[in-house]
This record gives C-alpha cells, sequence and structure tokens, in this order.
C-alpha cells in the first residue's frame, strides 16, 4: 500500500467546502510563541497580554468547529467543555502504561486529547491516526498554542499495518464496535506492534461468561455503525484470533453522565438521550445500557 498516495488525496479534504472554513479561521491566528501549556485534566492554555479582539478571534474560532467531543481544553477564560469529560478515561488507564522513550500510535484520535496528555510521559514519538478532517482541524486549532511535534495522520486502522515503522503501544479507544469486522482490525493493530508492543483498547461489552456478542439490528444507543458488541470472553477471544498472546481486563465501567453529556460545544443529542426513559439499565432500543471494558494485550 502506497501511503503517500493516500496522503496527498486526503489533504485535498481540508479543501472541502464544509472543512476550507476551519483551515482559513486556524491560518488568521496570530502566533502565540510563548503560550504556557498545561497537560492536566483539562489542556489548559495560558496567553499573557492576549487583547480581548484576539480573544473573540479564537473563541469564534473554536466555535466554528463544532462538535467538540474530547477535551476538555481551556485557553485563558475560554472553556470548551466537550461532550466527552475524557480525563476520566485517560486518569483510569494512565497507571497501566509507561511511554518514556517509545514510539506510540492513537487509532482514531479524534481532536488528540489523548496524545496531548501524553506528552507530559516523554514519548518518543507520538502518532495520531483519524481519517477526519474536522478533528484534524481542532486538533490543528489546539495544537496552534501548544506546538507539540504530535504526527497527525488522516488515515485509518486499516493503514496501521503498512505504516513507515512499527509500534511500542497503540492506543484503539472506542474504534473496534464501529468495524464490521473486529478480528481483521485486531489483527491489524496487531501487525503494526513491534515484538513485545501493547495494545491499550476499549470497547462496548454486554455481560456473560458465555463467548458470543450483541449484534444490533439497526442502531445501538442510536448510533448506526455498531456491529457486535461482546462479552469479555469473546473480546479475548478476538484478540487470540488476531495474534495476541496475554490480555489483561484493566477495568470494566458502566457509561454514566458524569463522562458523556450535552454541553453547548456540541449542539446535537447525548448519553441521557440515548437511554430508556423509563428504564436507564437500557438502551432506547431496548439493548444493554453501554458498559465498556478496557484491555491490555500484548504482542509477544
Amino acid at each position: 500500500m502506497n501511503l503517500n498516495s493516500v496522503r496527498e488525496e486526503r489533504q485535498k479534504w481540508l479543501t472541502w467546502k464544509n472543512i476550507k472554513p476551519y483551515q482559513e479561521a486556524i491560518k488568521a491566528l496570530p502566533e502565540y510563541p510563548h503560550a504556557k501549556v498545561t497537560l492536566g485534566n483539562s489542556i489548559e492554555i495560558q496567553i499573557e497580554n492576549l487583547s480581548n479582539e484576539e480573544a473573540e478571534q479564537i473563541k469564534q474560532t473554536a466555535l466554528l468547529m463544532k462538535p467538540w467531543r474530547k477535551g476538555p481544553f481551556g485557553i485563558n477564560d475560554l472553556f470548551i467543555d466537550s461532550e466527552w469529560q475524557s480525563q476520566i478515561k485517560y486518569n483510569l488507564l494512565e497507571p497501566h502504561f509507561d511511554l518514556r522513550d517509545k514510539i506510540v500510535g492513537d487509532i482514531g484520535c479524534n481532536n488528540g486529547y489523548y496524545l496531548f496528555r501524553m506528552l507530559s510521559q516523554s514519548p518518543k514519538k507520538l502518532i495520531g491516526f483519524d481519517p477526519s478532517a474536522i478533528y484534524y482541524s481542532q486538533f490543528q486549532f489546539i495544537n496552534h498554542f501548544v506546538k507539540s511535534n504530535i504526527v497527525y495522520e488522516l488515515l485509518g486502522v486499516e493503514h496501521v499495518a503498512f505504516y513507515e515503522h512499527k509500534f511500542d503501544t497503540l492506543f484503539c479507544l472506542g474504534v473496534l464496535y464501529h468495524r464490521s469486522d473486529p478480528v481483521a482490525m485486531l489483527k491489524s493493530l496487531f501487525k503494526g506492534l513491534n515484538k513485545g508492543g501493547e495494545l491499550i483498547l476499549d470497547t462496548f461489552m454486554i455481560d456473560g461468561e458465555e463467548e458470543i456478542a450483541l449484534t444490533p439490528k439497526d442502531r445501538y444507543s442510536k448510533i448506526p455503525n455498531i456491529y457486535f458488541v461482546p462479552t469479555v470472553n469473546a473480546l479475548k477471544n478476538w484478540c487470540c484470533r488476531a495474534g495476541f498472546e496475554s490480555v489483561e481486563v484493566l477495568e470494566i465501567m458502566k457509561t454514566e453522565s458524569k463522562e458523556q453529556r450535552k454541553t453547548e460545544w456540541i449542539d446535537t443529542q447525548s448519553l441521557e438521550d440515548f437511554l430508556d426513559p423509563n428504564d436507564p439499565e437500557k438502551t432506547v432500543e431496548g439493548y444493554p445500557a453501554p458498559k465498556r471494558v478496557y484491555i491490555k494485550a500484548i504482542k509477544k
């Protein structure tokens, strides 16, 4: 696979009429070479002597790029209150990995919130994969101030096995259930890892000891592209089929409104709209309410 040809083609996405305004707004921003960045629960950016006009320009640029799914981010007094409180997931996972001097990839990285958080561990290289021009633009906007050396590729999981180098650690958070062939996706991730490399992954799950998966007829939690929601044992089997020899369950956690909720930064429905109003233990379709399993799988 010629990834450079794919890259060239996808760079054209940035000229689409719905994306071009984002790109123009980012290019119009002043440079702030001395912005102070704090990589905490919120990615906080402080700019000294920011004028009211510049603050308004930054705010309008951020508003232009809605919806903001991952975050939060802060730029002086501007708080981008994302739909997902992504610090909950990151803080849950952080004790289970050490990225120092490692080559790290985040597959389905959205706007890069997790990548920015990972900077604090001083990895050798950070690369994000996500074929979304909107999320890429959001990343560019934040990185305009952070000025990190994160590489953001407009590529998907299907390109990982063909990437120019292998990875020591791959993150794949909230992607697996969007793929109609989860084992093929896991195989791609497996091929993208160095020997001894680790995969940190989370996905929707259902309770039960059986090695089975829920296959929604149409939608799951109002999401159309959800194909399989496995039990933990079924997920472990998928990982084994893909080549992983060690699968550790890190955490199982129900999705709650403190983690995912509607804010002024998304203008669309969120978790409360996806659940049965008479029984929050079920989705509006009658399936078990969203619950996630977090795993670490090792390529030995």
